[in-house]
Order: C-alpha cells, then structure tokens, then sequence
C-alpha cells in the first residue's frame, strides 16, 4: 500500500472549487476552527478515513474533462507531505493544483518546514485566509470572505 491520506469526503466533478471542471478532495483535521466554518465536520484529526494516493490518482485519471484537482478541507497543510507527492502525480498527468488554506501565505513560509515548501511549490493558485464570517461575500469567485486571495503561484 502506498501513501495514505487522511480524507473527509471527495467532489468528483466541481466548477466552484477553482477554474475549470475540477475534482475536490477535502482533506479531514482542521486547527482553524472558522466561525460559521462550510465544512465543520472536517476539524477532528482522527475522523474521516484514510485513502490510498494511488486509488484516488486512477479515480482522477479517469475523468478526461477535468482541468484540475482542489485540496481544500479541513486544512490540507496538515497532510502537506503526502498531498506535495499527490500533487506531482497529479501535474504529471497535465493537471493542475488548487490548494485551499487557513493560514496565509506568509504565515505558511515563517513556518519553515519542508513539506509546506513542497506543498506550496506543486500548488499552481493557492487560495488563502481563514473564513471571516464578517467579511462574507458571495459574489466572490472560489472564496467565501474578502480577507481570502488568489494567489497564482
């Protein structure tokens, strides 16, 4: 068996997660903890269930209409090792990455670990802030409050 990733739930077809047709992993342990949070039901570390990469590398491989894969959550820099190696798997088949995130940009690269790096150098946009309930914002293309960007990496 090869690397396990620790997953709340899977979208197999998207068109709100990020560009184009995607397919959504929502990864499962969130230290955030988001007033109003969308996905509450990812925050404990220990639930959801452990997948194998590889079983969800052949599900995505699949669908020839995707443009891409989002990792959102719960907080994927939780798991940032095994998604960085999820990630080039998934660039070697010509599709890119979305990466959701709590933290900013800038708090993730004070943090100074290896595997965020590597998380952060296979995410093509990464789309970061905590939700702030009071800056909501529906009209917001792929966030759900102002405080959140895109950034193109």
């Amino acid at each position: 068996m090869g690397l396990q990733l620790r997953i709340n739930s899977i979208l197999e077809e998207s068109i709100v997660d990020g560009p184009g047709l995607r397919y959504v992993i929502y990864t499962q342990g969130c230290d955030h903890h988001c007033p109003a949070c969308h996905n509450p039901q990812t925050h404990d570390r220990q639930g959801g269930m452990l997948m194998d990469c590889d079983a969800l590398l052949s599900q995505i491989a699949e669908d020839p209409l995707l443009q891409g894969v989002t990792f959102s959550g719960g907080e994927p820099f939780l798991q940032a090792g095994v998604l960085a190696e999820l990630a080039k798997k998934i660039h070697a088949l010509k599709l890119d990455v979305v990466t959701y995130t709590g933290y900013t940009l800038e708090a993730l690269l004070d943090i100074n670990d290896p595997d965020i790096t590597a998380l952060l150098t296979e995410t093509d946009i990464l789309i970061d802030g905590p939700y702030d309930h009071s800056q909501r914002d529906l009209s917001l293309q792929f966030r759900g409050s102002r405080n959140q960007r895109i950034i193109s990496l």
